[in-house]
């Protein structure tokens, strides 16, 4: 499948962006095009390219994610559809092999994703010298051996890296546009797929590098969008997604979320709950598994001192 279009959405991070577009533009197989769907006031100075890049300007003040993918998507040309975050550096063979696999397999397919620390980036970059400071996420799988695996579990889909077939992701009808903000949409169009009978599947190659920046997990700053966008997920299929998310939050003493009533909030988020879930500049990535442990154990002392 060779004609293949880049979706990304962006709001702030103009460098990552820009970093984005670079690793574009040093494709093996370049893409047709890159859609931008900009979730602030103006677009973006990016970086001369071979290929179009339409901005697309998204109105409103909230992270309407699954909005803004699903307008880029329908505005896209090509066969092929990459979904890639703007924290993401393609690299040089991530749309070549997207491309060949999709020739073959109509489904979604995740790619690599690899972490860079702070400082990575810099200067005059190349995609070869990130092997030797990239990780891995601790709370994500690796890819396969080699050619695609299929998951059997539509929670492993992550929309960070992700690319299918555009006639396919239009017949589904997009993500759900009915989450606004932070958390949930992802989940809720794996749940999609997998009623629809779509397969979702990782692959070897598709590699990607998130560039470092700042950020909270479980992320508390945006609590709101997280318990209503699991509410949501809720009404529409009889239970909630984003559980770590929220046992995190009911550890913390920020949630009442009893099974069978509204999730409640008890108290806002404080600046000990933004250093305990906050990612360090040391850390290529925050974990949710960490903290949840730490709290696990607080709660545990504290129960055998009562």
């Amino acid at each position: 499948m060779s004609a293949i279009s880049i979706v990304t959405l962006a709001k702030g991070r103009a460098e990552h962006l820009y970093n984005l577009v670079l690793g574009l533009t040093r494709q093996t197989t370049p893409p047709r095009e890159l859609i931008v769907a900009v979730m602030q006031d103006e677009p973006y100075v990016l970086p001369e390219t071979d290929f179009p890049v339409r901005q697309l300007m998204i109105a409103g003040e909230a992270l309407p994610l699954a909005a803004a993918r699903n307008l880029a998507a329908r505005t896209a040309t090509g066969e092929g559809l990459i979904f890639l975050d703007m924290d993401c550096i393609p690299a040089p063979d991530l749309v070549a092999d997207y491309a060949g696999h999709l020739a073959t397999y109509d489904g979604l397919l995740m790619g690599e994703v690899m972490y860079l620390p702070g400082g990575a980036t810099k200067g005059d970059w190349r995609s070869e010298d990130f092997a030797d400071v990239a990780v891995r996420h601790s709370d994500r799988r690796g890819p396969p051996a080699e050619g695609i695996e299929a998951c059997g579990d539509y929670r492993c889909f992550w929309s960070l890296n992700f690319a299918m077939r555009r006639a396919t992701f239009l017949a589904v009808g997009g993500f759900h546009e009915g989450y606004n903000g932070y958390g949930g949409e992802d989940t809720d169009f794996g749940k999609v797929l997998d009623t629809a009978g779509v397969p979702i599947a990782w692959i070897k190659g598709g590699l990607a590098h998130h560039q470092y920046h700042p950020h909270h997990m479980p992320p508390v700053h945006h609590l709101d969008s997280v318990i209503r966008n699991a509410e949501l997920f809720e009404a529409r299929w009889g239970y909630r997604t984003m559980g770590h998310w929220l046992h995190a939050f009911r550890l913390m003493g920020l949630i009442d979320d009893r099974p069978g009533q509204p999730i409640r909030v008890l108290r806002r988020p404080d600046d000990a709950d933004l250093a305990l879930t906050g990612q360090q500049s040391h850390q290529p990535y925050a974990n949710t598994a960490s903290v949840i442990r730490l709290l696990e154990e607080r709660v545990a002392a504290s129960a055998a001192a009562a």
